[in-house]
Protein backbone atom coordinates (compact mmCIF):
# COMPACT_ATOMS: atom_id res chain seq x y z
CA UNK A 1 0.00 0.00 0.00
CA UNK A 2 2.89 2.36 0.72
CA UNK A 3 4.36 1.78 -2.73
CA UNK A 4 0.96 2.25 -4.34
CA UNK A 5 0.51 5.53 -2.48
CA UNK A 6 3.96 6.74 -3.56
CA UNK A 7 3.18 5.81 -7.17
CA UNK A 8 -0.16 7.63 -7.03
CA UNK A 9 1.37 10.87 -5.75
CA UNK A 10 4.16 10.77 -8.32
CA UNK A 11 1.71 9.92 -11.11
CA UNK A 12 -0.07 13.23 -10.56
CA UNK A 13 3.15 15.04 -11.47
CA UNK A 14 3.10 13.67 -15.02
CA UNK A 15 4.03 10.69 -17.18
CA UNK A 16 7.75 11.60 -17.32
CA UNK A 17 8.07 11.81 -13.53
CA UNK A 18 6.16 8.53 -13.09
CA UNK A 19 8.38 6.78 -15.63
CA UNK A 20 11.58 8.16 -14.03
CA UNK A 21 10.55 7.10 -10.54
CA UNK A 22 9.39 3.74 -11.92
CA UNK A 23 12.85 3.03 -13.28
CA UNK A 24 14.44 4.05 -9.96
CA UNK A 25 12.07 1.91 -7.91
CA UNK A 26 12.63 -1.06 -10.22
CA UNK A 27 16.42 -0.84 -9.86
CA UNK A 28 16.20 -0.41 -6.07
CA UNK A 29 13.89 -3.41 -5.76
CA UNK A 30 16.03 -5.54 -8.04
CA UNK A 31 19.31 -4.98 -6.21
CA UNK A 32 17.84 -5.06 -2.71
CA UNK A 33 15.88 -8.25 -3.32
CA UNK A 34 18.95 -10.16 -4.50
CA UNK A 35 19.95 -10.69 -0.87
CA UNK A 36 16.92 -9.49 1.06
CA UNK A 37 14.43 -12.13 -0.05
CA UNK A 38 16.74 -15.10 0.69
CA UNK A 39 17.53 -13.63 4.12
CA UNK A 40 13.84 -13.03 4.87
CA UNK A 41 12.76 -16.53 3.81
CA UNK A 42 15.60 -18.37 5.54
CA UNK A 43 15.22 -16.39 8.78
CA UNK A 44 11.55 -17.41 9.04
CA UNK A 45 12.32 -21.13 8.73
CA UNK A 46 15.50 -21.10 10.85
CA UNK A 47 13.95 -19.15 13.72
CA UNK A 48 10.84 -21.38 13.75
CA UNK A 49 13.03 -24.49 13.82
CA UNK A 50 15.33 -22.95 16.44
CA UNK A 51 12.40 -22.24 18.74
CA UNK A 52 10.98 -25.75 18.33
CA UNK A 53 14.26 -27.51 19.08
CA UNK A 54 16.77 -25.24 20.84
CA UNK A 55 14.94 -22.35 22.53
CA UNK A 56 16.63 -21.25 25.77
CA UNK A 57 16.39 -18.13 27.91
CA UNK A 58 19.18 -15.85 29.02
CA UNK A 59 19.99 -16.46 32.68
CA UNK A 60 19.64 -12.80 33.70
CA UNK A 61 17.41 -11.02 31.18
CA UNK A 62 14.94 -13.85 30.61
CA UNK A 63 14.99 -13.19 26.87
CA UNK A 64 15.31 -15.96 24.29
CA UNK A 65 18.84 -16.73 23.12
CA UNK A 66 18.62 -17.89 19.51
CA UNK A 67 21.71 -18.00 17.27
CA UNK A 68 19.43 -17.75 14.24
CA UNK A 69 18.19 -14.32 15.37
CA UNK A 70 21.59 -12.78 16.01
CA UNK A 71 23.05 -14.22 12.81
CA UNK A 72 20.21 -12.77 10.73
CA UNK A 73 20.67 -9.29 12.22
CA UNK A 74 24.43 -9.20 11.63
CA UNK A 75 24.00 -10.36 8.04
CA UNK A 76 21.25 -7.76 7.49
CA UNK A 77 23.45 -4.90 8.68
CA UNK A 78 26.33 -5.97 6.42
CA UNK A 79 24.14 -6.57 3.36
CA UNK A 80 22.30 -3.26 3.80
CA UNK A 81 25.55 -1.29 3.86
CA UNK A 82 26.81 -3.01 0.71
CA UNK A 83 23.53 -2.38 -1.10
CA UNK A 84 23.54 1.31 -0.18
CA UNK A 85 27.05 1.81 -1.54
CA UNK A 86 26.30 -0.10 -4.73
CA UNK A 87 23.09 1.85 -5.45
CA UNK A 88 24.57 5.25 -4.60
CA UNK A 89 27.85 4.88 -6.47
CA UNK A 90 26.51 2.84 -9.39
CA UNK A 91 23.22 4.64 -10.10
CA UNK A 92 24.36 5.80 -13.55
CA UNK A 93 25.57 2.35 -14.54
CA UNK A 94 22.35 0.67 -13.41
CA UNK A 95 20.27 3.12 -15.44
CA UNK A 96 22.31 2.38 -18.56
CA UNK A 97 21.81 -1.35 -18.01
CA UNK A 98 18.06 -0.70 -17.88
CA UNK A 99 18.20 1.02 -21.26
CA UNK A 100 18.06 4.61 -19.94
CA UNK A 101 20.98 6.51 -21.49
CA UNK A 102 22.21 9.97 -20.38
CA UNK A 103 20.35 11.55 -23.32
CA UNK A 104 17.01 10.12 -22.17
CA UNK A 105 14.58 12.63 -20.61
CA UNK A 106 14.20 10.19 -17.70
CA UNK A 107 17.91 9.93 -16.88
CA UNK A 108 18.63 12.93 -14.60
CA UNK A 109 15.56 12.69 -12.37
CA UNK A 110 15.76 8.88 -12.22
CA UNK A 111 19.42 9.01 -11.13
CA UNK A 112 18.72 11.54 -8.37
CA UNK A 113 15.71 9.52 -7.19
CA UNK A 114 17.75 6.29 -7.09
CA UNK A 115 20.69 7.90 -5.25
CA UNK A 116 18.37 9.14 -2.51
CA UNK A 117 16.52 5.85 -2.22
CA UNK A 118 19.91 4.13 -1.77
CA UNK A 119 20.26 5.79 1.64
CA UNK A 120 17.35 3.70 2.90
CA UNK A 121 18.87 0.35 1.92
CA UNK A 122 20.32 -0.53 5.39
CA UNK A 123 17.00 0.17 7.10
CA UNK A 124 15.13 -1.75 4.41
CA UNK A 125 17.25 -4.90 4.83
CA UNK A 126 17.09 -4.81 8.63
CA UNK A 127 13.33 -4.24 8.45
CA UNK A 128 12.86 -7.33 6.26
CA UNK A 129 15.19 -9.49 8.38
CA UNK A 130 13.33 -8.60 11.58
CA UNK A 131 10.03 -9.35 9.84
CA UNK A 132 11.39 -12.80 9.02
CA UNK A 133 12.37 -13.28 12.66
CA UNK A 134 8.90 -12.31 13.90
CA UNK A 135 7.36 -14.69 11.37
CA UNK A 136 9.53 -17.44 12.86
CA UNK A 137 7.98 -16.55 16.22
CA UNK A 138 4.57 -16.93 14.46
CA UNK A 139 3.97 -13.28 15.31
CA UNK A 140 2.60 -11.42 12.29
CA UNK A 141 0.76 -8.77 14.31
CA UNK A 142 3.80 -6.89 15.58
CA UNK A 143 5.31 -6.23 12.13
CA UNK A 144 1.94 -5.09 10.80
CA UNK A 145 1.54 -2.66 13.72
CA UNK A 146 4.95 -1.04 13.42
CA UNK A 147 5.02 -1.02 9.61
CA UNK A 148 1.65 0.70 9.76
CA UNK A 149 2.94 3.30 12.22
CA UNK A 150 6.04 3.90 10.11
CA UNK A 151 4.03 4.32 6.94
CA UNK A 152 1.82 6.89 8.63
CA UNK A 153 4.82 9.18 8.44
CA UNK A 154 4.89 8.67 4.68
CA UNK A 155 1.20 9.60 4.50
CA UNK A 156 2.14 13.00 5.95
CA UNK A 157 5.54 13.46 4.31
CA UNK A 158 4.67 12.47 0.73
CA UNK A 159 2.21 15.29 -0.06
CA UNK A 160 4.12 17.74 2.14
CA UNK A 161 7.46 17.27 0.41
CA UNK A 162 6.18 16.56 -3.11
CA UNK A 163 3.64 19.38 -3.34
CA UNK A 164 4.13 21.61 -0.26
CA UNK A 165 7.90 22.05 -0.65
CA UNK A 166 7.69 21.37 -4.41
CA UNK A 167 10.45 18.75 -4.33
CA UNK A 168 8.71 16.44 -6.81
CA UNK A 169 10.04 12.89 -6.97
CA UNK A 170 12.98 13.96 -4.77
CA UNK A 171 10.48 14.56 -1.96
CA UNK A 172 8.96 11.13 -2.63
CA UNK A 173 12.35 9.46 -2.20
CA UNK A 174 13.07 11.33 1.05
CA UNK A 175 9.64 10.40 2.45
CA UNK A 176 10.14 6.70 1.71
CA UNK A 177 13.63 6.60 3.24
CA UNK A 178 12.40 8.31 6.42
CA UNK A 179 9.55 5.84 6.84
CA UNK A 180 11.94 2.89 6.32
CA UNK A 181 14.18 4.02 9.18
CA UNK A 182 11.20 4.63 11.47
CA UNK A 183 9.92 1.09 10.79
CA UNK A 184 13.35 -0.50 11.30
CA UNK A 185 13.88 1.28 14.63
CA UNK A 186 10.43 0.33 15.94
CA UNK A 187 10.84 -3.33 14.94
CA UNK A 188 14.31 -3.59 16.51
CA UNK A 189 13.02 -2.03 19.72
CA UNK A 190 10.17 -4.54 19.91
CA UNK A 191 12.43 -7.51 19.13
CA UNK A 192 14.94 -6.46 21.80
CA UNK A 193 12.25 -6.97 24.45
CA UNK A 194 11.81 -10.67 23.69
CA UNK A 195 15.15 -11.90 22.30
CA UNK A 196 18.86 -11.29 22.78
CA UNK A 197 19.93 -9.30 19.70
CA UNK A 198 23.64 -10.08 19.89
CA UNK A 199 25.38 -12.85 21.90
CA UNK A 200 28.17 -11.97 24.34
CA UNK A 201 30.71 -13.57 21.99
CA UNK A 202 30.62 -13.25 18.22
CA UNK A 203 31.81 -16.85 17.78
CA UNK A 204 28.36 -17.95 18.96
CA UNK A 205 26.88 -16.72 15.68
CA UNK A 206 25.96 -19.41 13.16
CA UNK A 207 26.33 -18.25 9.59
CA UNK A 208 26.80 -21.70 8.03
CA UNK A 209 23.12 -22.49 7.49
CA UNK A 210 22.33 -19.00 6.23
CA UNK A 211 25.21 -19.01 3.77
CA UNK A 212 24.50 -22.52 2.47
CA UNK A 213 20.77 -22.09 2.00
CA UNK A 214 21.20 -18.44 1.09
CA UNK A 215 23.59 -19.35 -1.70
CA UNK A 216 20.94 -21.52 -3.32
CA UNK A 217 18.18 -18.96 -2.87
CA UNK A 218 20.50 -16.28 -4.19
CA UNK A 219 20.49 -18.10 -7.51
CA UNK A 220 16.70 -18.28 -7.39
CA UNK A 221 16.34 -14.60 -6.60
CA UNK A 222 18.79 -13.61 -9.31
CA UNK A 223 16.82 -15.66 -11.82
CA UNK A 224 13.52 -13.96 -10.93
CA UNK A 225 15.04 -10.50 -10.77
CA UNK A 226 16.84 -10.97 -14.07
CA UNK A 227 13.52 -11.91 -15.64
CA UNK A 228 11.78 -8.91 -14.06
CA UNK A 229 14.65 -6.66 -15.13
CA UNK A 230 14.35 -7.81 -18.72
CA UNK A 231 10.64 -7.07 -18.57
CA UNK A 232 11.18 -3.55 -17.18
CA UNK A 233 13.98 -2.91 -19.67
CA UNK A 234 11.80 -3.96 -22.61
CA UNK A 235 9.02 -1.69 -21.33
CA UNK A 236 11.43 1.25 -20.89
CA UNK A 237 12.67 0.85 -24.47
CA UNK A 238 9.16 1.60 -25.71
CA UNK A 239 9.19 5.14 -24.30
CA UNK A 240 7.92 7.12 -21.28
CA UNK A 241 4.23 6.44 -21.96
CA UNK A 242 4.65 2.67 -22.10
CA UNK A 243 6.99 2.72 -19.08
CA UNK A 244 4.52 4.80 -17.04
CA UNK A 245 1.71 2.36 -17.90
CA UNK A 246 3.93 -0.61 -17.05
CA UNK A 247 4.80 0.95 -13.68
CA UNK A 248 1.11 1.29 -12.78
CA UNK A 249 0.31 -2.28 -13.82
CA UNK A 250 3.39 -3.66 -12.08
CA UNK A 251 2.70 -1.91 -8.77
CA UNK A 252 -0.92 -3.13 -8.72
CA UNK A 253 0.19 -6.64 -9.75
CA UNK A 254 2.84 -6.84 -7.02
CA UNK A 255 0.65 -5.30 -4.31
CA UNK A 256 -2.24 -7.68 -4.93
CA UNK A 257 0.10 -10.67 -5.24
CA UNK A 258 1.57 -9.88 -1.82
CA UNK A 259 -1.83 -10.65 -0.30
CA UNK A 260 -1.29 -14.25 -1.44
CA UNK A 261 2.30 -14.12 -0.22
CA UNK A 262 0.92 -13.45 3.27
CA UNK A 263 -0.77 -16.87 3.15
CA UNK A 264 2.53 -18.42 2.06
CA UNK A 265 4.35 -16.84 5.00
CA UNK A 266 1.83 -18.25 7.47
CA UNK A 267 2.06 -21.70 5.92
CA UNK A 268 5.87 -21.58 5.97
CA UNK A 269 6.11 -20.78 9.69
CA UNK A 270 3.51 -23.40 10.68
CA UNK A 271 5.04 -26.10 8.49
CA UNK A 272 8.61 -25.37 9.66
CA UNK A 273 7.60 -25.78 13.31
CA UNK A 274 5.68 -29.01 12.70
CA UNK A 275 8.21 -30.50 10.29
CA UNK A 276 11.03 -29.95 12.80
CA UNK A 277 9.27 -32.27 15.30
CA UNK A 278 8.10 -34.73 12.58
CA UNK A 279 4.40 -33.87 12.93
CA UNK A 280 3.60 -34.81 9.32
CA UNK A 281 -0.16 -34.91 9.78
CA UNK A 282 -0.17 -31.25 10.74
CA UNK A 283 2.16 -30.40 7.85
CA UNK A 284 -0.28 -31.99 5.45
CA UNK A 285 -3.30 -30.21 6.92
CA UNK A 286 -1.57 -26.83 6.69
CA UNK A 287 -0.52 -27.48 3.08
CA UNK A 288 -4.04 -28.53 2.09
CA UNK A 289 -5.69 -25.49 3.65
CA UNK A 290 -3.10 -23.03 2.30
CA UNK A 291 -3.56 -24.25 -1.28
CA UNK A 292 -7.34 -24.26 -1.08
CA UNK A 293 -7.61 -20.78 0.42
CA UNK A 294 -4.92 -19.54 -1.97
CA UNK A 295 -6.86 -20.67 -5.03
CA UNK A 296 -10.09 -19.15 -3.69
CA UNK A 297 -8.33 -15.88 -2.87
CA UNK A 298 -6.68 -15.72 -6.29
CA UNK A 299 -10.00 -16.15 -8.07
CA UNK A 300 -11.64 -13.50 -5.89
CA UNK A 301 -8.79 -11.05 -6.54
CA UNK A 302 -9.00 -11.68 -10.28
CA UNK A 303 -12.71 -10.87 -10.37
CA UNK A 304 -12.33 -7.84 -8.12
CA UNK A 305 -9.49 -6.40 -10.19
CA UNK A 306 -11.30 -7.00 -13.46
CA UNK A 307 -14.28 -5.01 -12.22
CA UNK A 308 -12.32 -2.13 -10.69
CA UNK A 309 -9.06 -1.90 -12.66
CA UNK A 310 -10.17 1.10 -14.74
CA UNK A 311 -10.96 3.10 -11.62
CA UNK A 312 -7.76 1.99 -9.89
CA UNK A 313 -5.60 3.15 -12.82
CA UNK A 314 -7.11 6.66 -12.64
CA UNK A 315 -5.79 6.97 -9.07
CA UNK A 316 -2.27 7.00 -10.52
CA UNK A 317 -2.62 9.18 -13.62
CA UNK A 318 -5.07 11.23 -15.67
CA UNK A 319 -3.01 10.98 -18.85
CA UNK A 320 -5.36 9.48 -21.49
CA UNK A 321 -2.47 7.93 -23.45
CA UNK A 322 -1.10 6.17 -20.37
CA UNK A 323 -4.58 4.96 -19.39
CA UNK A 324 -5.13 3.55 -22.88
CA UNK A 325 -1.92 1.50 -22.63
CA UNK A 326 -2.81 0.37 -19.10
CA UNK A 327 -6.14 -1.00 -20.34
CA UNK A 328 -4.34 -3.15 -22.93
CA UNK A 329 -2.44 -4.97 -20.17
CA UNK A 330 -5.21 -5.13 -17.56
CA UNK A 331 -6.32 -8.62 -18.61
CA UNK A 332 -2.88 -10.07 -17.85
CA UNK A 333 -2.81 -8.42 -14.41
CA UNK A 334 -6.27 -9.76 -13.51
CA UNK A 335 -6.17 -13.23 -15.04
CA UNK A 336 -2.78 -14.09 -13.52
CA UNK A 337 -3.91 -13.65 -9.89
CA UNK A 338 -4.92 -17.31 -9.21
CA UNK A 339 -1.64 -18.47 -10.75
CA UNK A 340 0.34 -15.94 -8.69
CA UNK A 341 -1.39 -17.00 -5.49
CA UNK A 342 -0.58 -20.69 -5.96
CA UNK A 343 3.00 -19.96 -7.06
CA UNK A 344 3.68 -17.97 -3.88
CA UNK A 345 2.03 -20.57 -1.66
CA UNK A 346 4.00 -23.45 -3.18
CA UNK A 347 7.18 -21.52 -2.41
CA UNK A 348 6.02 -21.13 1.19
CA UNK A 349 5.31 -24.85 1.51
CA UNK A 350 8.74 -25.81 0.19
CA UNK A 351 10.51 -23.22 2.34
CA UNK A 352 8.70 -24.68 5.35
CA UNK A 353 10.38 -28.06 4.82
CA UNK A 354 13.71 -26.31 4.04
CA UNK A 355 13.62 -27.54 0.45
CA UNK A 356 15.63 -24.53 -0.68
CA UNK A 357 17.74 -26.44 -3.22
CA UNK A 358 14.77 -27.58 -5.29
CA UNK A 359 13.08 -24.17 -5.25
CA UNK A 360 16.31 -22.53 -6.40
CA UNK A 361 17.07 -25.00 -9.18
CA UNK A 362 13.50 -25.06 -10.49
CA UNK A 363 13.23 -21.28 -10.48
CA UNK A 364 16.48 -20.87 -12.40
CA UNK A 365 15.10 -23.10 -15.17
CA UNK A 366 11.79 -21.23 -15.10
CA UNK A 367 13.61 -17.89 -15.27
CA UNK A 368 15.58 -18.89 -18.36
CA UNK A 369 12.42 -19.93 -20.23
CA UNK A 370 10.51 -16.80 -19.19
CA UNK A 371 13.42 -14.52 -20.10
CA UNK A 372 13.44 -15.91 -23.63
CA UNK A 373 9.75 -15.06 -23.93
CA UNK A 374 10.42 -11.54 -22.64
CA UNK A 375 13.26 -10.97 -25.08
CA UNK A 376 11.17 -11.77 -28.14
CA UNK A 377 7.45 -11.27 -27.38
CA UNK A 378 7.62 -7.46 -26.77
CA UNK A 379 9.15 -6.97 -30.21
CA UNK A 380 5.99 -8.39 -31.74
CA UNK A 381 3.24 -7.52 -29.24
CA UNK A 382 4.67 -4.46 -27.48
CA UNK A 383 3.89 -4.03 -23.78
CA UNK A 384 1.41 -6.92 -23.94
CA UNK A 385 4.40 -9.13 -24.80
CA UNK A 386 6.11 -8.04 -21.57
CA UNK A 387 3.09 -9.13 -19.58
CA UNK A 388 2.85 -12.40 -21.46
CA UNK A 389 6.41 -13.11 -20.29
CA UNK A 390 5.65 -12.21 -16.66
CA UNK A 391 2.56 -14.45 -16.72
CA UNK A 392 4.71 -17.27 -18.11
CA UNK A 393 7.12 -16.80 -15.20
CA UNK A 394 4.41 -17.24 -12.57
CA UNK A 395 2.71 -20.11 -14.40
CA UNK A 396 5.90 -22.13 -14.60
CA UNK A 397 6.68 -21.42 -10.93
CA UNK A 398 3.28 -22.84 -10.01
CA UNK A 399 3.88 -25.92 -12.18
CA UNK A 400 7.25 -26.53 -10.50
CA UNK A 401 5.59 -26.39 -7.08
CA UNK A 402 2.99 -28.98 -8.09
CA UNK A 403 5.65 -31.27 -9.52
CA UNK A 404 7.63 -31.37 -6.27
CA UNK A 405 4.62 -32.60 -4.27
CA UNK A 406 4.21 -35.47 -6.73
CA UNK A 407 7.80 -36.70 -6.26
CA UNK A 408 8.13 -39.88 -4.19
CA UNK A 409 11.52 -38.79 -2.88
CA UNK A 410 12.61 -35.66 -1.05
CA UNK A 411 11.05 -33.88 1.92
CA UNK A 412 7.50 -34.62 0.77
CA UNK A 413 8.07 -38.38 0.51
CA UNK A 414 5.80 -38.97 3.53
CA UNK A 415 2.85 -38.12 1.28
CA UNK A 416 3.50 -41.30 -0.70
CA UNK A 417 4.17 -43.80 2.11
CA UNK A 418 2.51 -47.20 1.70
CA UNK A 419 -0.44 -47.95 4.05
CA UNK A 420 0.78 -49.54 7.29
CA UNK A 421 -0.90 -51.24 10.27
CA UNK A 422 -0.37 -49.92 13.79
CA UNK A 423 -1.03 -51.60 17.10
CA UNK A 424 -4.26 -49.71 17.47
CA UNK A 425 -5.40 -50.83 14.04
CA UNK A 426 -5.36 -49.07 10.73
CA UNK A 427 -5.95 -45.33 10.73
CA UNK A 428 -6.92 -43.22 7.81
CA UNK A 429 -5.72 -39.74 7.07
CA UNK A 430 -6.93 -38.20 3.87
CA UNK A 431 -6.53 -34.75 2.41
CA UNK A 432 -7.24 -33.18 -0.90
CA UNK A 433 -4.87 -30.55 -2.20
CA UNK A 434 -6.52 -28.39 -4.81
CA UNK A 435 -4.35 -26.60 -7.37
CA UNK A 436 -5.06 -24.45 -10.40
CA UNK A 437 -7.29 -25.44 -13.25
CA UNK A 438 -7.38 -29.15 -14.07
CA UNK A 439 -4.48 -29.99 -11.74
CA UNK A 440 -5.95 -31.87 -8.77
CA UNK A 441 -3.53 -33.76 -6.54
CA UNK A 442 -5.34 -36.23 -4.24
CA UNK A 443 -3.11 -37.53 -1.48
CA UNK A 444 -4.15 -40.44 0.66
CA UNK A 445 -2.16 -41.58 3.64
CA UNK A 446 -3.31 -44.53 5.70
CA UNK A 447 -1.78 -44.97 9.12
CA UNK A 448 1.42 -43.28 10.23
CA UNK A 449 4.48 -43.10 7.94
CA UNK A 450 7.07 -45.75 8.74
CA UNK A 451 9.78 -43.24 9.76
CA UNK A 452 7.35 -41.52 12.16
CA UNK A 453 6.43 -44.82 13.88
CA UNK A 454 10.09 -45.70 14.30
Amino acid sequence: MAQLMETAYIGKLGALELASAGIGVAIFNILSKIFNIPLLSIATSFVAEDISKNASKHSTSGKLELPSVSSALVLAAAIGTIEALALFLGSGLFLKLMGVSPVSPMYTSARLFLSLRALGAPANVIMLAVQGIFRGFKDTKTPVLFIGLGNLSAVVLLPLLIYGFKLGITGAAISTVASQYIIAILLMWSLSKRAVLLPPKMDQLEFGGYLKSGGMLLGRTLSILLTMTIGTSMAARQGPTAMAAHQICLQVWLAVSLLADALAVSAQALIASSYAILDYKRVQKVAMFALQIGLASGLALAVGLYISFGSIAKLFTNDPQVLAVVSSCALFVCASQPVNALAFIFDGLHYGVSDFDYVAQATIVVGVISSLVLLYAPRVFGLAGVWAGLTTLMGLRMAAGILRLLWKSGPWSFLHEEPAETKAGPGVFESNITVAGAALCIIRIRGEPAHVRS
